[in-house]
């Protein structure tokens, strides 16, 4: 058979070391070391399973370099004393023993320290905005000793690393961490010769190559991963990333690994819904036109058909997968395979693996792979006596459930009235987030087509379900649109949904008033106004954009100022007239505003009809899963229909 992605998995060189393949896991902390920085016996299953799935090299998580402020998060790996080198030597004897290339990063927080404790060190006193007004104190400013130190302390670690059995080092040089502290004229205010013109910012980053060098020899590969900028208005620019790496490469550096922006700038970070998929590849291709040496692209490139068209079009040498492998560690082996389909997609939303990993201080969770970290016990394994179960509601809640039931040997029927995929079908319609969404459709479609799960196209009532001598039920019925029934006007004319919006059955005129500023509400206003609509939004809490990660929020942000956006918070919809709108506030205070349409995005209450219907049946397992328990988020429904799923033996 001939195979899909060639350029994907031709083999390639980084510097003496031949990967049999053009894929490297990038490194992302996971915080499974202890707190000690050694290696856990968990850690050591999560990277033997990225590893089976069929990467050419893992690059290990950043770990820290010495035992004063190098450290940035809870429970992060170290590489600081050789107590750690007997465990770091295990996990890269593992990685190698099945079939890859094993590298680590090398890393100093500089002033991103998660752990909000003192030390904290960086090349001037200028602190991280948000951290600090989290309560973190402002970095104190390295003396000269002090860089020499941290110098030597990179060269230790490096040559831990070798030790330890690793192929490869990378150096951690970009995120808003110290080195790119030093890089940056942002954070970079010294004024002796570590600070000021770009040769003085490099001198930091070079002096710790040449350690590394004295350290390891000329012949042990060194990766170096840079932001090719920090998207700060007075940061590091790409023309200056430019002449680094061309110094980088002229050292005898073997690869750059090109990423962008910092935890300030975490959108291009760390890139979410919204954004441009491979976002910063831009840079990789900027930086490779002008080295010799391979350059890794890597940040929001999602499927393999992206990643083999930046390196078809020679815009990188090397691809590298970070969240997109939390999503679905088997991604190199289907795609080798032939198979793109069976992908599970990364979804960009940074739920799981951001804002519920509160900052770095909790082990990663993934909105789309429940499994995540947890490969042993959520490892699915078939049912001690099959079952015949239900399933009703064709969402994300209900298309996990069945796979997984169908997966563990359950004989399962699911029941959509219409197409699968439930309130991803709507959220899935603006540009800005079909990218993201449609693929996560298209996988849960053809694993229920794959597995041959029978789908009933119509709705399900008790009589059905009774009748149907089902031992489970699993009701995974959504939620519906709330809307007020007191407010004067409210069936007028001129109003309509948000669903009806996004799905085309509603026309609305050129000024739209959306009430609600949750996450629909924002989405469906965005998407009226990039079709050239002016917005008025209409929320009564006192803030706008509630339940919305903050990373999605800048987005949002950055979106609205391009289009003609009101908003207005503490109000409340009190009436519409055939003109517009009359809100009032608490005090009493009415606002009119002129409108041509009014778009409801007032909230959502569960469908909770066939679950009271069924929940006293004799005889038959009732579980409720996924919005028609609370309206909530793409995790908790993926979540919920695979736990309830896996506890059916």
């Amino acid at each position: 058979m001939e195979m899909m992605f060639k350029k994907l998995f031709e083999p390639g060189w980084i510097g003496n070391l031949r990967l049999k393949n053009r894929i490297i896991k990038a490194p992302q902390h996971t915080g499974l070391a202890n707190p000690d920085g050694s290696v856990t016996d968990r850690m050591i299953r999560y990277y033997k399973e990225v590893t089976m799935g069929g990467v050419s090299m893992v690059i290990v998580e950043y770990a820290y370099i010495d035992n004063d402020a190098s450290r940035a998060s809870p429970c992060q790996l170290g590489i600081s004393s050789m107590d750690h080198i007997p465990g770091l030597s295990l996990l890269a004897q593992t990685i190698q023993a099945n079939g890859a290339k094993a590298a680590i990063q090398i890393s100093h927080a500089g002033r991103q320290k998660f752990t909000l404790s003192k030390p904290i060190k960086a090349p001037s006193r200028v602190p991280w905005e948000e951290i600090y007004a989290a309560g973190c104190p402002p970095p104190d400013e390295l003396t000269f000793e002090e860089i020499c130190q941290i110098v030597k302390s990179f060269g230790e670690a490096a040559k831990r690393a070798k030790t330890a059995d690793f192929d490869m080092v990378e150096i951690h040089a970009c995120h808003g961490y110290l080195i790119s502290n030093f890089l940056s004229p942002r954070t970079n205010k010294r004024t002796d010769w570590y600070g000021g013109s770009l040769e003085n910012r490099m001198r930091f980053l070079l002096e710790v190559i040449e350690e590394i060098k004295c350290q390891v020899g000329q012949d042990y590969p060194i990766s170096v991963r840079v932001s090719g900028t920090d998207y700060e208005p007075d940061g590091t620019t790409i023309e200056e990333t430019i002449e680094l790496c061309k110094r980088l490469e002229k050292m005898g550096v073997s690869v750059i690994h090109m990423s962008g922006g910092n935890h300030h700038q975490t959108i291009h970070e760390v890139s979410p819904m919204g954004m441009s998929l491979a976002h910063n590849v831009w840079a990789a291709e900027a930086v490779k036109k002008v080295l010799k040496i391979p350059v890794i692209a890597s940040g929001s490139i999602n499927l393999p058909d992206l990643a083999e068209k930046i390196l078809s079009e020679g815009k990188g040498d090397f691809i590298g997968l970070g969240r997109p492998l939390w999503a679905d560690p088997q991604w190199p082996l289907k795609a080798m395979e032939g198979r793109p389909e069976d992908i599970r997609p990364c979804i960009r939303c940074n739920d799981g693996c951001l804002a519920r990993g509160d900052h770095q201080a909790k082990t990663i969770w993934c909105s789309v792979n429940v499994a995540i970290c947890r490969e042993d016990e959520f490892r699915i394994t078939k049912a001690e006596k099959p079952k015949k179960v239900v399933i009703i509601g064709g969402g994300p809640a209900g298309m996990e459930a069945a796979i997984v039931c169908k997966l563990k040997g359950h004989h399962v029927t699911l029941y959509e009235k219409r197409e699968l995929g439930g309130a991803l079908i709507e959220a899935s319609i603006p540009d800005f987030k079909a990218p993201d969404l449609k693929p996560l459709i298209n996988f849960f479609r053809t694993q229920i087509k794959k597995l041959k799960i029978e789908v009933i196209k119509e709705e399900a009532t008790p009589e059905k379900i009774k009748n149907g001598n089902f031992d489970v039920v699993i009701v995974a019925s959504g939620a519906t649109l709330s809307i007020p029934k007191d407010i004067q006007g409210i069936t007028n004319a001129n109003v309509t949904t948000a669903l009806k919006v996004l799905n085309g059955d509603a026309n609305v005129g050129q000024k739209v008033a959306v009430v609600g500023g949750g996450v629909v509400g924002t989405e469906v206003g965005l998407f009226l106004a990039e079709k050239g609509k002016e917005i008025i939004f209409v929320e009564m809490l006192d803030t706008f954009m509630n339940d919305i990660t903050f990373d999605q929020k800048l987005v949002y942000e950055e979106r609205f100022k391009k289009h003609n956006i009101s908003i207005y918070t503490g109000k409340r919809l009190e009436a519409v007239t055939e003109k517009g709108i009359i809100l009032v506030d608490r005090y009493g205070i009415r606002t009119e505003i002129q409108v041509d349409s009014v778009v409801l995005a007032t909230g959502f209450k569960p469908n909770r009809d066939l679950i009271d219907a069924l929940k006293d049946e004799p005889n038959l397992k009732v579980f409720d899963v996924g919005d028609c328990v609370k309206p909530r988020k793409i995790f908790d429904a993926i979540h919920e229909g695979h736990l309830v799923a896996k506890l059916l033996n």
